[in-house]
């Protein structure tokens, strides 16, 4: 980091059945490796560090979520001291498309394999869905947004795991294998209980810091590049049950060829499907 000038910090202990089983390498690596880049980002003079999160962090069910709530608290809590110390943030989202270990590969493989049915969870289950590309430049647009404190959520469509399934393979039943240990229903980005704190923007949300920073607070309805926000209703929640926009089978598809695209690739024709989805969020 010696250097550097922005810090993104990505890494963590991401498995949650192997988080349940291991906690202490679990807590070492999401809330002692946190507490590392905040410390060596005040030491080597960086100037903005963003933090990675995760749906799982809010109201926590497992110990992933718990330690990156934990990883959370720490990052905005960094900021107290605003004079010529780093800003730090945070960005939260939920399943990256095609991610290792995540579903679709997953459901890629098992086809390719001749499999008979494919497994679901439950029929109930739901996710958010974003592609890798779209979680980088949310990042990225978020390092020119940033005062400091806001943990940064995107505006982004849900999925039902069951289109997802019946979308890749449609001549395949479903098998119902029951929920894994840690495993949530329904990913929440923002909580009821921070609905008073959010702040909506035209493509996403911030939710401000519980804390005060007393008179160097910023002012985070309007951000760093100029862009207003209005307030979220008190009891505002952001869920993937109760979102506004679902994929479609020919969506969820063209997001699934987005995510295994080339990161350098042109992606704007494959984008034509969910074009839908893109306007119905910036509406």
């Amino acid at each position: 980091m010696s250097g550097c000038n922005i810090v993104i910090h990505a890494a963590a202990m991401k498995h949650v059945p192997i988080a349940e089983f291991h906690p202490d390498e679990c807590v070492r690596t999401n809330i002692g490796g946190a507490s590392n880049v905040i410390e060596a980002s005040r030491e080597l003079g960086v100037q903005r560090v963003i933090a990675l999160s995760t749906d799982k962090a809010a109201k926590p069910i497992n110990l992933y979520g718990a330690t990156k709530l934990a990883s959370d608290k720490m990052f905005v809590a960094a900021n107290t001291f605003m004079d010529n110390s780093p800003r730090f943030s945070v960005v939260r989202y939920g399943n990256v498309v095609g991610s290792m270990g995540s579903v679709v590969p997953f459901f890629n493989r098992l086809i390719a394999d001749g499999a008979t049915s494919l497994p679901i969870t439950d029929e109930r289950m739901t996710r958010f869905w974003i592609t890798l590309r779209e979680g980088v430049h949310f990042v990225f647009r978020n390092l020119a947004r940033m005062h400091g404190g806001e943990i940064f959520v995107p505006k982004i469509p849900s999925v039902r795991m069951v289109d997802l399934a019946k979308a890749m393979a449609p001549h395949l039943p479903i098998n119902h294998i029951g929920i894994r240990p840690g495993e949530k229903l329904h990913e929440v980005m923002v909580p009821e209980e921070d609905g008073h704190l959010t702040l909506e923007f035209d493509d996403h949300y911030v939710i401000r810091p519980t804390i005060s920073y007393g008179n160097r607070t910023p002012d985070y309805s309007v951000n760093a590049l100029g862009q207003r926000a209005w307030e979220a209703k008190v009891d505002f929640e952001y869920r993937s049950d109760t979102n506004d926009i679902f994929l479609g089978a020919e969506e969820i598809l063209a997001y699934n060829r987005v995510a295994c695209l080339d990161p350098r690739a042109d992606i704007t024709p494959e984008l034509e499907a969910p074009a839908r989805v893109v306007q119905a969020l910036s509406a």
